[in-house]
Order: C-alpha cells, then structure tokens, then sequence
C-alpha cells in the first residue's frame, strides 16, 4: 500500500471510528504495535466463490479464493459438509454491524469482544472465512462439536487456513471455532 493510499485508508478509518465512538488512540496504538488486534488492509483483488448459506455471493483474496475451493473439495471427498457463512467484508460493513448492534442497545466494549472494529477484522483481507455446517446454528460455540470442526482442526493447515480466534486468543475477541483465516507459511 502507498503512502497515499495509507494516508486515505486511515483518514477513512478514523472518520468510522468517530461516528461509532471508538477510542481516538485505537489506531495510533495500531501503528505503534500496542493494540492486541493487527490493523488488517482492504483487499485490492476479489474474485467469487460463490453464495453463502444465506444465498448473498462471496468474494476472497484470489489465493484464499482457490483454497477454500480446494478444502471444500477435499472437505466433500471425506464426506464432510463445509458451507460458507462470510467471507469479505469492506470496512464500510464492518461499521454498519457495529452501529446496528448499538443502535439495539448493545455496550460497545461487548460489542468489541465478538466484533473487530473497522479495520481490524480479518475479513477486510479477504482471507477469512466463517463456515459452518448441516445441522448447527451459524456462528454458535456449539459449531466446534461438530465432525466439521474436528475435520478442519485436522485438515485446514493443509490448506492454509488457521483458527484466528481460539479459547483465550491472545487478541481478546470471544472464542469462534468458526473463523478461519488463510494464511499460507503460518501453519
């Protein structure tokens, strides 16, 4: 990302953070290294992979794009039904979860703990997928008690893709057995 284009992406961020009330030195501390969560860039590239189980079309990072196409595959060969739930998500809708969750009457610091603050979630990247599977509520625990889950313990690393937020995750966001990021190199 250039400069100018930093410049932009952070003047953007920090009008967001404004209108949800975010703290002012939550990208500050970003750039310093302080914040628990890495800021995330805005994917530049997208292709589609598909619609979700909500029937909305998809779209991820080119390479993540091809490896989610990969584990969904192997997924099937092994008898394992992996459905999509989310994948990319621009800055601009990660705001408008935050403001609907408020505008309900939801704390923001219970909000944070479930949802990334604009320019923190790794869906921007378009690396990151939520899935779920037959048979369990999307975007519950109760997704890890699933041969699903058990499978992509097992299996995803193959393909890239790791489990961002774990019990007790280093970056403070509640326990989501269902968000996986591609992330080559890092498995």
């Amino acid at each position: 990302m250039s400069a100018t284009s930093e410049l932009s992406y952070l003047t953007k961020l920090t009008a967001l953070h404004e209108k949800l009330g975010l703290a002012a030195s939550l990208l500050n501390d970003a750039k310093l290294g302080l914040c628990k969560q890495p800021l995330c860039v805005e994917a530049q590239s997208l292709v589609s992979v598909g619609d979700d189980v909500f029937g909305r079309p998809q779209r991820l990072a080119p390479a993540a794009a091809q490896a989610w196409m990969q584990i969904q595959n192997e997924a099937r060969k092994q008898g394992v039904t992996l459905q999509l739930v989310s994948a990319y998500r621009s800055i601009d809708y990660q705001a408008e979860i935050i403001a609907r969750k408020l505008s309900a009457g939801e704390a923001l610091s219970d909000i944070l703990k479930v949802s990334a603050a604009p320019g923190f979630s790794e869906h921007h990247t378009g690396n990151a997928v939520d899935v779920t599977t037959e048979g369990v509520d999307v975007l519950e625990e109760a997704f890890d008690e699933t041969e699903c889950f058990r499978w992509l313990l097992a299996y995803a690393g193959k393909f890239g893709f790791v489990l961002t937020y774990p019990r007790d995750n280093p970056f403070g966001i509640a326990y989501e057995p269902w968000h996986w990021c591609y992330r080559p190199g890092s498995v």
